[in-house]
């Protein structure tokens, strides 16, 4: 649902000059899978071994089978500006343009 509001409210996404990233635990193969069924226009990261679950607060362990639905926005210079711990995926879209008064 998150995915597929971000691919149908591309054009916000992009006049706010925002790039999109997606993770998951899935591989390659399932995340190619996944992203042509539902026509993401942006690109899908694998974390399989969820080191960068573990980094960025989406998992407790490298056992865990899902990622929690979080997100971050990360500016220019690779700092955090804005953190998510959780995210409602039929408004976050709307909420983080209106954080970033985009």
């Amino acid at each position: 649902m998150q995915g597929c509001a971000l691919r149908d409210q591309a054009n916000a996404v992009d006049a706010a000059g925002i790039t999109v990233l997606g993770v998951s635990f899935d591989s390659v193969e399932d995340n190619r899978a996944f992203a042509e069924k539902f026509d993401f226009p942006y690109r899908l990261l694998c974390d399989t071994d969820r080191s960068l679950g573990l980094a960025y607060g989406a998992a407790r362990s490298a056992d865990e089978g899902y990622a929690k639905r979080i997100s971050y926005v990360i500016g220019e210079d690779g700092k955090i500006l804005l953190a998510y711990p959780k995210v409602d995926p039929k408004t976050h879209l709307e909420q983080i343009l209106g954080d970033l008064g985009a």
